[in-house]
């Protein structure tokens, strides 16, 4: 396919390889691992161009640009990153892990575990927002990267980001934190606990073993990603985008296989998710978000939490995000002005819901561009 304008075009996935042992805050220890990861654009000769990508939870390090010339989608934040976009790659060195756990190239559960010569399966140890941050340092150090210009992600992206910015205050010089949290609500646990039950309770799921019995949980993991994406959109969105309509009919049937146009759109998402993600990482990402909350061991108070940043930061949220609303931002706000840091905040009015983060709004794209101007103008000089 022709690529399209500003793209990073075609490019190659990496792993590296890391022998040192990884103690997890879990208790667990991963004696050897492997990152996948891609970069964009070129370090500079003083590796003052860096910038480091935080994916979600669905997400991988494919974060831009295509695989090959038959790829019928770019990376999945293409539309910030790329040449002469916000995140532009004439200027910045950028790069994007896939998280350890993960099913795209890094050690996760369908790996095959050194020890026993199968598949880790439901062995795999629990894996923390904490231990991301600590995979990724030992990236940057393998990179050769001793300081970020920025460190950027979105939704439990931004988690990590946060993460970065107290346990490696002196790492990055800038945090952009995108339709996060500081922590999940009650509704939130419940929405995912929901999800892992659907995967959980699918026949084959087989405790996580369902590698050795040649199956996967496809009927739970379809359901969660179901729960998930309406999570993900408004409710004005999907009333304009489907309403009441019905599928390729006048009127009802009286039956139960999918007559909405909302419940067709739905299983497409379930039956696309399926055949990309593994269902013992979804677990695993769930439960990374719910254990995410830096204020637990200052008593609830995020400001304490966060007295160890250093960096300036750009908090963004939007006004239709219920799953991250903008409230869990502005309380990252008030944390860090606590602590007297350089904060800019965006509240970005799109009907999109959660997923705003990663579509091109004119707003968004306006603040995310002239943001990294700055860093670039601090971190770049006259070479900016």
């Amino acid at each position: 396919m022709p690529e399209p304008l500003n793209s990073v075009g075609i490019v190659e996935p990496q792993i590296a390889e890391f022998d040192s042992p990884l103690q997890l805050t879990s208790s667990g220890v991963l004696n050897q691992y492997s990152l996948a990861y891609e970069t964009y654009g070129e370090l500079n000769a003083n590796r003052s161009n860096a910038l480091l990508i935080c994916h979600a939870l669905s997400s991988d390090h494919h974060a831009a640009g295509f695989h090959s010339k038959t790829d019928k989608s770019a990376g999945w934040w293409d539309l910030l990153i790329g040449p002469g976009k916000p995140i532009d790659t004439n200027r910045f060195f950028v790069v994007c892990s896939n998280n350890l756990g993960g099913c795209s190239g890094s050690t996760g559960p369908a790996s095959i575990n050194p020890s026993t010569g199968q598949p880790y399966g439901p062995d795999f140890p629990i894996v923390t927002v904490a231990d991301w941050v600590e995979s990724q340092a030992r990236l940057s150090d393998y990179l050769g990267i001793e300081q970020w210009a920025a460190v950027i992600g979105g939704s439990l992206g931004g988690m990590q980001v946060l993460q970065w910015s107290t346990t490696y205050p002196n790492r990055l010089k800038h945090a952009i934190v995108i339709a996060s949290a500081a922590k999940l609500t009650a509704q939130n646990i419940g929405f995912n606990d929901v999800a892992r039950q659907a995967i959980r309770t699918d026949p084959d799921f087989h405790n996580g073993d369902y590698y050795k019995h040649n199956t996967r949980p496809a009927r739970g993991l379809r359901v969660a990603r179901m729960l998930g994406h309406i999570t993900y959109l408004s409710d004005d969105l999907m009333a304009n985008k489907f309403g009441r309509s019905l599928r390729q009919k006048a009127k009802f049937d009286y039956e139960f296989s999918p007559e909405f146009e909302v419940e067709s759109y739905l299983r497409y998402q379930g039956d696309q998710f399926i055949d990309r993600f593994d269902a013992n990482t979804y677990l695993l990402m769930t439960k990374a978000l719910d254990y995410f909350d830096p204020a637990a061991d200052y008593e609830g108070r995020l400001g304490k939490a966060l007295a160890n940043a250093t960096a300036d930061f750009l908090v963004v949220s939007f006004s239709s995000d219920w799953r991250f609303s903008t409230e869990r931002s502005r309380e990252i706000v008030r944390a860090l002005q606590s602590n007297k840091l350089n904060v800019s905040y965006a509240e970005i009015e799109s009907p999109h819901g959660h997923d705003s983060f990663l579509l091109e709004i004119d707003h968004y794209t306006q603040v995310m561009h002239a943001y990294i101007n700055r860093i670039a103008g601090e971190c770049l000089g006259a070479n900016s």
